[in-house]
């Protein structure tokens, strides 16, 4: 309302309209029951919902979409709720990341599309977040992420276990004999006892904390479990205030901007978050128009201390992160030892400082102060060398520091199906001091770059009691994955990057202190090994995979299809009679 009119919105193109479109428009639309003058001109609320039975970790979605309702209505706002591809980490097979540009595409083409003015966007499981944030942001309209929130604690035989987490170690100890299958399924039901993505600080719960720490989430968004009363509370007021964006026309590039990211790689080295991260930060961003890379992850997050103690990397879960004060004590923190950009904007039309610098802690055992961090300079690190020319990552504060420096024999899985097929070999020649390497499980590798980077150790290897050694793949790992694993090895094997010439018996030296990942083997010698590579045969010759590996970028690039990169804009598409 800059000159006392009001602004013609982009649904108008569609109901505003006096004519045969105007009538088709709006008469198929009234079968429902609406008035004549629900379009009169009152902002058209997308709610973009991932709600799935096959994604069990957004299985509560509908109730949530109707506290967004309500908050728009309330707001004098027209909702209306349209589905997405959703991507449950759980089912989802080869793995959910080969589908997140696929749900990408799905939602910036129904955004734009449809006659919507603003957009909510309902996302909880890994890859829902990202997908759904990377496709409004190539519509740049105004838009609100509102996550599903984490599970209750899990509990099993009185012990607080935790999703993921536990269930690689509980895995890893029927591999070891140290539990039987009848206690494995009984842990199973106590894991997952309510609504909700995973309890621990895994990539569900830290795309959550992104969400707020880029501004694009109400305040609280990421850690009210998902079946608290204030999680629908928010989602109300996140209702009303789309609304208002819609409004005075604050878009999501104004939200999205170099300083939100700066403030989002801070706070995910600040609650020691999940490698995905990195690779959906940087998609995100160039969806956008802002220039982001794995160099800007070392810099911004080489001296901030990881100051929250959750599962993978510590003791507690989401419902002890909330009940201490959430990401807003974290954020507090970071702001207060100049480490936050703090005038950036945020969707509550305040900036993330105002929204924080009050922010209480309730518990310190659970949030630490910078001055007395949980565990210091903890932020990805990013590591480069003739094995990782452009780049590979690791999580300091998953890892084991004896293992930080260390150079050892390559005992190389040239695919997934040779790890399954080897690890539990009683003859294979490996020991802790080994340094266990897959290839060709990278974007175009497996394809999709599945979670399958924190190789399972050889059982033989556990019954020492050996529980970490170094592994090193072109793949990812869960966030709520644990150990001294370097991963996103760019460019990956089936790419033609030096991983794929690694051979067993090769000597490897990692050193994240210099962060330097080095493969001890001759240029000479590599470029022979190069000469005989041939490059894996293709997975297959149509559909969307095919359209997958011609177009896939590497994982420093965020892994997205290339000709996705960028944004088309809301422009209203020509009439379709």
């Amino acid at each position: 309302m800059s000159n006392g009119t009001k602004k013609k919105l982009r649904s108008q193109e569609w109901f505003g309209k006096q004519d045969k479109h105007g009538f088709l428009y709006r008469s198929w639309m009234k079968n429902r029951g609406f008035p004549q003058d629900q379009f009169d001109g009152r902002p058209v609320i997308g709610i973009c919902n991932t709600w799935s039975e096959l994604t069990p970790c957004n299985s509560h979605f509908k109730t949530i979409a109707e506290h967004v309702r309500w908050g728009i209505l309330e707001a004098g706002g027209f909702p209306l709720e349209f589905p997405v591809m959703s991507l449950g980490e759980t089912l989802l097979r080869p793995t959910a990341m080969l589908y997140r540009n696929l749900a990408s595409m799905d939602v910036e083409e129904s955004i734009r599309a449809n006659p919507l003015d603003g957009v909510v966007l309902l996302m909880g499981c890994d890859k829902t977040t990202p997908a759904l944030l990377m496709g409004a942001a190539s519509v740049d309209l105004p838009t609100i992420g509102i996550s599903g929130g984490p599970m209750l604690r899990g509990i099993y035989r009185g012990k607080h276990i935790g999703s993921g987490t536990n269930t690689w170690s509980m895995s890893e100890d029927v591999r070891a004999g140290k539990m039987t299958l009848e206690e494995f399924h009984e842990a199973e039901a106590c894991m997952h006892r309510s609504h909700g993505h995973c309890m621990t600080m895994g990539t569900a719960s830290t795309m959550a904390c992104m969400v707020e720490a880029l501004g694009v989430g109400m305040p609280g968004n990421a850690a009210i479990p998902a079946v608290d009363a204030r999680r629908n509370h928010l989602a109300r007021e996140a209702g009303r205030r789309i609304v208002e964006m819609v409004n005075q026309d604050v878009v999501l590039s104004k939200i999205l901007t170099r300083e939100a990211f700066e403030n989002a790689i801070r706070a995910n080295a600040g609650i020691g978050g999940s490698t995905n991260a990195v690779i959906h930060l940087i998609a995100m961003a160039r969806r956008i128009g802002v220039e982001l890379d794995l160099d800007d992850w070392d810099e911004l997050g080489r001296d901030v201390h990881c100051l929250v103690d959750l599962m993978p990397s510590g003791r507690f879960l989401m419902e002890d992160f909330y009940e201490a004060g959430g990401l807003p004590a974290v954020l507090r923190e970071l702001g207060e030892r100049g480490l936050l950009n703090k005038d950036a904007l945020t969707v509550n039309g305040r900036t993330i400082w105002e929204n924080n610098e009050n922010a209480p802690c309730w518990n310190r055992e659970v949030i630490h102060s910078f001055d007395a961090p949980f565990k210091p300079d903890a932020g990805i690190a990013v590591l480069r060398g003739n094995l990782a020319p452009d780049g590979a990552i690791i999580k300091p504060s998953a890892a084991s520091p004896h293992l930080m420096k260390h150079t050892g024999r390559a005992v190389v899985f040239e695919d997934i199906e040779d790890f399954h097929a080897r690890i539990d070999d009683e003859n294979l020649d490996i020991d802790e001091t080994c340094v266990m390497v897959l290839k060709n499980c990278g974007p175009k590798g497996y394809p999709g770059m599945a979670e399958v980077g924190n190789m399972p150790l050889p059982p033989k290897i556990l019954k020492k009691g050996i529980t970490d050694m170094i592994r090193i793949s072109d793949a990812r790992m869960s966030g709520t994955a644990y150990g001294t694993v370097v991963l996103h090895t760019a460019p990956e094997a089936a790419a033609g990057g030096p991983l794929a010439l690694v051979r067993s018996g090769d000597m490897i030296t990692l050193d994240v202190a210099a962060r330097s990942l080095t493969l001890h083997v001759s240029d000479e010698e590599l470029a022979s090994r190069r000469a005989a590579w041939q490059p894996p045969a293709p997975h297959t010759d149509r559909g969307y995979v095919k359209l997958y590996v011609d177009h896939v970028l590497q994982a420093n690039d965020g892994a997205d299809l290339d000709f996705l990169v960028g944004k088309s804009g809301s422009a209203v598409p020509r009439d379709n009679h």
